[in-house]
């Protein structure tokens, strides 16, 4: 399995010699985006976090919104998805990328499914 670091840069800047990224928060928009494309639940509440969204669903976390992008937790159950690993940010856990958010219906049986592995 391919780990990708997906992040975007809003700059660069040098400190001693070394390159050092600061990362882009996520935006309101894309939070937004994100949770009419979760809609299908009344249970799916969003936490805002340094910048960024952690998601739960029947107040669990399963994932968030990080650079705007949608991850989510690796359990056993999502894995059938195929999903590429990323990075939330430096130094974190590996999440699943949730690519193609415009499938309302395999999202919703992704996010069950991640759901239910943490479970």
């Amino acid at each position: 399995m391919t780990l990708v670091l997906a992040v975007v840069a809003k700059s660069t800047k040098t400190v001693a010699g070394k390159i050092s990224k600061t990362f882009m928060s996520s935006t309101k928009e894309y939070r937004d985006f994100i949770l009419e494309q979760l809609n299908f639940s009344d249970n799916i509440t969003v936490k805002p976090m340094m910048g960024e969204y952690l998601l739960y669903y029947n107040g669990k976390l399963f994932g968030g919104i990080y650079d705007d992008r949608l991850l989510v937790k690796i359990t056993e159950s999502n894995k059938k998805y195929g999903l590429t690993m990323a990075l939330p940010y430096n130094g974190a856990k590996p999440m699943y990328f949730v690519d193609d958010v415009d499938d309302k219906e395999k999202l919703k049986s992704i996010i069950s499914d991640t759901y239910k592995g943490l479970l």
